[in-house]
């Protein structure tokens, strides 16, 4: 498995495509908190008794705020990863693959152990600028604080990789790969979602493969509102946790089908 992931390495370590989308994802996400954190949402100038702002980034809400942004700036990452799957089409290195004597699983479980590799890549550098932020707005006895959110953040990242990979096994070309992907996460889930929540008065829409893991960190602010509120949960934390894996196992039977019964 080591000698599989280290070929994938070598693979990107020189590819530029690779450290721009990585890049951008590790760029964005501190500079957009830094911005909300240091003045552009204030509430009342930072006057007011409780500053709601400057309460999403101590320890026991800064995982679930940078958790948020996460999952919106996560499409980076998914965009790379069916970038780096139809490469392997497009540049027939699949085929190349095969003939230094991987058999096509051996090719199937290279890209998911990178898939795997990121998602933890992207738990551990949310980790990292979550104790920059944390030190800079609390006092470190207060860490970690409620931390159970960096956990999905890793769910949530397995999830949407998985999904990028899948689709770039579908359609193999890296242009409609990516249409389809946002598509799919920007308008037709939301679409399916909305109608299956309102057809069953239930929200079972939530289950869909990516809103899954995303309801697993909702909006910050909509959370905070929530404490003053005393809401009923239909669908817990845990039933999210589960589906979201079981969505990736969907993607790697889909995708372990795909690979193994076409032409490459």
């Amino acid at each position: 498995m080591n000698n599989l992931l280290s070929i994938e390495w070598m693979k990107v370590k020189k590819y530029p495509t690779f450290w721009i989308m990585a890049g951008m994802f590790a760029f964005l996400l501190p500079l957009w908190n830094y911005g909300i954190n240091k003045g552009f949402l204030k509430m009342d100038g930072g006057k007011s008794g409780i500053d709601l702002i400057d309460k999403a980034y101590n320890f026991n809400n800064v995982w679930g705020n940078l958790g948020w942004w996460t999952s919106v700036f996560v499409v980076f990452i998914s965009v790379l990863v069916i970038i780096l799957a139809t490469n392997e089409y497009s540049f027939r290195t699949n085929r190349q693959n095969i003939i230094d004597g991987w058999t096509r699983l051996q090719a199937l479980h290279a890209k998911w152990l990178m898939v795997f590799a990121l998602a933890a890549g992207t738990t551990i550098y949310v980790f990292i600028t979550g104790v920059i932020f944390g030190i800079a707005n609390d006092t470190i006895s207060n860490f970690p604080g409620d931390i159970t959110s960096l956990f999905y953040v890793f769910i949530l990242s397995l999830n949407y990789y998985g999904f990028a990979l899948l689709i770039a096994y579908l359609f193999k070309r890296s242009g409609i790969g990516i249409g389809i992907f946002f598509l799919y996460h920007m308008i037709i889930e939301n679409l399916a979602r909305s109608f299956i929540n309102w057809r069953f008065d239930y929200p079972a829409g939530d289950l869909l493969p990516l809103q899954a893991s995303d309801e697993l960190l909702p909006f910050p602010l909509v959370e905070i509102a929530k404490s003053f509120v005393q809401t009923e949960e239909k669908i817990t934390a845990t039933t999210f946790v589960a589906v979201s894996l079981a969505w990736v196992a969907v993607y790697y039977i889909i995708s372990r089908f795909r690979l193994l019964k076409t032409d490459w």
